[in-house]
Parts: structure tokens; sequence; C-alpha cells
């Protein structure tokens, strides 16, 4: 199978097809627990990975996606994702030795559970609904080192972060790192519902009706994918690692002009911007974010929300330099006319 042949890493690989990413999560944990015998799980803070029982279960961005659903799957363990902008360590990058990590062996395995108890740790490698937080470059490396220490298999959620949209048909090539387990769906299909789970064929050992699905693999979302890789590889991922780049040079300089724009972060056409009341204690603006947005949509651009006050933007892959720069001028009009207005107090 053609994404098989695309995972990062010389193994070989097995694939399963589903009907949404919500479900590729639930098979990858399912799959985790089944080959390891292990029954838990490490997650991060800030992570989403969908709505059904399994995934909500593992995401912890909002405690609505939660509230009145328990009890939910148990032995789940939250720990800190490298949000070096406002790291939960109150440490500074490059003087932190990798607190991130080293909380999860330090505290995690020696205070909550045991390593030999756990069966998977599922990241994102560009966080989401978090943030759009990207972590520093030795983060995924290390992680995976972690997990291949104590034989826990390491799944990657890129069903936000892969299929193109960083610059990289996987985010997680941008580290070099070899997840055991690959989710993806969303844009893979081009807008068609599809789930897909990849993984390693070591790992993917269960027996016939240990698990399925209906719909799982119909043609015609399966002929979308097969037509959205082809056009991925043949010039979308450039487009998108080019006007991503550009895209973020741009924003660095509203950053400079603006002291409520805090942090600017991404890779490809996968970028945050956080909306901060002042730059020097990074104190969340929610409400500014909020004006922000709006005022962009009336000027007939749609934004997202995303983190506690960050704004995503996430164009389609098919965007060009002209549209970019319209983009970015109403951007910058709906920031100087939502100060404005939170200046004068309306």
């Amino acid at each position: 199978m053609k994404i098989a042949h695309l995972a990062p890493g010389t193994h070989a690989k097995r694939v399963f097809l589903g009907n949404s990413g919500t479900e590729s999560i639930e098979a990858a944990l399912k799959m985790a627990r089944y080959k390891t015998r292990r029954t838990g799980v490490i997650s991060f803070l800030g992570s989403f990975h969908g709505r059904t029982l399994g995934a909500v279960s593992v995401s912890a961005s909002k405690v609505g996606h939660r509230k009145h659903m328990g009890p939910l799957l148990p032995d789940v363990h939250f720990a800190h994702y490298p949000y070096c902008y406002r790291c939960p360590f109150q440490r500074k990058y490059g003087h932190c030795d990798l607190a991130c990590v080293n909380y999860i062996r330090e505290v995690i395995f020696q205070q909550i559970i045991a390593p030999d108890d756990v069966a998977a740790i599922i990241v994102e490698p560009i966080q989401g609904e978090g943030g759009y937080i990207v972590p520093p470059p030795e983060f995924l490396p290390a992680l995976k080192a972690l997990a291949r220490e104590f034989e826990i298999l390491l799944i990657a959620d890129e069903i936000q972060s892969g299929s193109g949209r960083t610059g990289k048909f996987f985010a997680i090539d941008h580290w070099q790192v070899e997840p055991d387990i690959i989710c993806l769906a969303k844009g893979i299909a081009s807008g068609l519902p599809i789930g897909i789970m990849v993984a390693r064929d070591d790992v993917l050992t269960w027996e016939p009706g240990a698990h399925g699905t209906t719909f799982g693999g119909n043609p015609l979302s399966c002929v979308a994918a097969l037509e959205t890789i082809d056009l991925l590889k043949n010039g979308l991922m450039d487009n998108a690692a080019q006007l991503g780049s550009w895209t973020l040079n741009e924003l660095e300089t509203m950053k400079d002009q603006y002291e409520f724009v805090g942090d600017v972060r991404g890779k490809g056409l996968m970028i945050g911007l956080e909306i901060v009341k002042d730059e020097r204690t990074k104190a969340p603006d929610p409400e500014l974010r909020k004006k922000i947005i709006k005022t962009a949509y009336e000027r007939g651009l749609l934004l997202l929300e995303c983190g506690t006050s960050s704004i995503r933007i996430c164009p389609p892959l098919v965007l060009n330099r002209d549209e970019a720069e319209l983009g970015l001028s109403i951007l910058r009009e709906s920031i100087k006319e939502a100060s404005t207005l939170q200046t004068s107090g309306t």
C-alpha cells in the first residue's frame, strides 16, 4: 500500500483503514494493549485525539470534551508537552535538560506507573488543539529513546499535522523519528471520510476478528486518498514548505510591531499566533484573540482558535502567493482594528 511506503523508517508496515481520525486512534490504543499485554497509556496535557471514549480518554485540551463522560478509559496518565514559550517547569530552552521528558522518567515512572505496565506513549508531533505548539528539536528523538528503552510503543497522532501540511508528508519526519504506530485522517482524502493507522509489521499482530470496521477502506475514499498523495508529492508539499516559511517571516514582523503578539511558531502551513496581554508576563488574552478572529471573519478571512489564546493559521495546501498576501493583509488590518478597540475599551 502506498501509504505504508511513505511512513518513516525501514521496517515493513501494515495498514488498517477506518472512517475517521478518532477511529484510527481507537485502533492504535487497542492494538498497543493487545501487542504489549499492558494497559497503561501516557499522553500529554493539551492534546486532542478525538471524541470517542478511548480517544477522549487520552485527550486533555478542553474540559468540555470530557465533562460528564466518565468513567473514562482507566490507566491513562498525562505528562507536560514541551511548550517552550510557557515552560511548565519554569525553565529556559537550552538550559532545561529536557525536563518534559525527564518528568516521565523521574515522576510518572517512579511515582505513578511502572514503565513495564505502560503499553504506549501517544503524542502529536506538533500539538494542534493545544495551541499549534512545535516541540524543541530534541524532544521527539528523546521520547522515542525513552519508549524504546522500556519496550513501550510510540504512537504518533498525525491527524492534524500529517498529509503534507508541515511541508513533509508526516510532521515527525522533521525530526527523523520512526514511530511504532501512526494515525492519519482529515486531509489525507481531501475531505472524504477515512482514517488510517500505519504500524510496523511486527506490531500489528492481532488475530482475525480482534478489530474491524464496517465502511473502512471504502473505494471512493481510497481513490481520493491516492489522488491526494500524488498531489502532495507533486507540488503541494513543496508549496506548503515555501509559503509556510514566507508566512512565518511575515508574521514575525507583526510580532515585532505588536506587543500583544507574544509568539509565532509553526512548520509549513501549520502556524500558530499567540495573543497575550503583555509581552513580559505573557498573560493569555483570549478576549483580544476573539476580537481578532471576529474582525477577520467580517473582512472575509476564516481563522480558528486553539490553545488558551492562540490563533491557528491552516489554509488549504493549494494556497498561492497572491492569496497568502491577501490573507495576511486582512490579518494585519484585523489585528490593528482589534487592538484599537481593545485600547478604547469597546
